[in-house]
């Protein structure tokens, strides 16, 4: 789907299809953008649009370059995050003089916030590179949003993760489950810290891009703050990283006394029952002459020796508090 806006009474006004492309067109929003769709908007720049295959390399002289003097920006930015887990998928923003092409294949929150803050008059949009600022501002705003859910995610494991309570069985099983929300979270702040990256290494690209384009210092110092931002956002997640780290090693550590707890009961164990293996063992020895083979109390005696020799290893490790 193509959208295309133009500036009406200091507001955007937008219409539908290929037939609106032209030059009082200040930003082309494509929307998994059809074959023809691509050959409108390119024939109109006089620039190629990235292919979706593109949009994915990872080099960042294929996501941060200049094409017959327009600036082609691609980030990797987070969509449906109150859906549950969130997506990731590569956007591309294109300057191309006084025109803003939005290339996507996801649905951004952060574009209908924008557009719904100008028809209320609390954003700019005089300009194509207003516009993008608008659009940074909303997307870092997303991932403030983001941020905090993994925060408060991880202040409530690291609350509970000391505080288990139960027996063995049921402590076990919070542990597995607690495990798993942690590499969970460790997951999407990773991924989220890609974005994170992504979009300052484009904020910083877009600041030298407005300096050649000789864009308004008052725009410049609104990239330079936003940039500001993302690097508190940056901060944010390695805060929550090392977090993260600190509770896996903390849960892995409980899961393993869990299990040390359970070897040292069978090694235990295994020490009480050697004293009356060794007394049974010997009484089953079939050798002829054994005097306690005619005793009429041999039988109770051997008994009552291999509960003896089970209890006094049992006092002994229960003084020295091993039990």
């Amino acid at each position: 789907m193509l959208t295309v806006y133009e500036i009406e009474n200091g507001s955007l006004v937008h219409h539908e299809g290929i037939e609106h492309l032209g030059a009082n067109n200040v930003w082309i929003d494509m929307l998994h953008p059809t074959p023809e769709e691509d050959a409108a908007v390119e024939q109109l720049l006089g620039l190629s649009i990235p292919t979706r295959a593109e949009m994915r390399e990872i080099e960042a002289s294929n996501r941060l370059y200049v094409e017959r003097g327009a600036h082609v920006m691609t980030a990797i930015l987070t969509h449906s995050s109150e859906s549950g887990t969130p997506q990731f998928s590569a956007v591309t923003f294109i300057l191309a003089g006084n025109v803003l092409v939005t290339l996507r294949y996801i649905e951004l929150k952060a574009l209908p916030i924008y557009l719904q803050q100008v028809s209320k008059g609390d954003a700019e949009c005089a300009t194509s590179v207003q516009i993008l600022i608008g659009l940074m501002e909303g997307l870092i705003h997303r991932m403030a949003d983001l941020i905090e859910r993994l925060q408060d995610e991880v202040n409530r494991i690291g609350g509970a993760a000391f505080e288990i309570k139960g027996g063995q069985q049921t402590r076990t099983r919070r542990l597995d489950v607690m495990l798993k929300s942690i590499g969970r979270l460790g997951e999407t702040a990773s991924r989220a810290e890609e974005s994170v990256t992504s979009l300052e290494r484009l904020l910083l690209f877009l600041t030298q891009a407005m300096k050649q384009r000789k864009d308004q210092s008052r725009d410049v110092q609104r990239v330079k703050s936003v940039h500001r931002d993302i690097r508190s956002l940056t901060e944010q997640l390695h805060f929550l990283s090392d977090r993260l780290t600190f509770l896996l090693d903390a849960v892995l550590g409980m899961i393993a006394n869990e299990q040390n707890q359970i070897i040292k009961l069978f090694s235990v164990m295994a020490v009480m029952l050697m004293p009356p293996t060794l007394v049974a063992s010997i009484y089953g020895m079939n050798f002829k002459h054994m005097p306690e083979l005619d005793w009429f109390m041999g039988y109770p005696f051997a008994l009552v020796l291999m509960v003896v020799a089970a209890l006094i290893p049992f006092i002994y490790f229960r003084r020295k508090g091993w039990l």
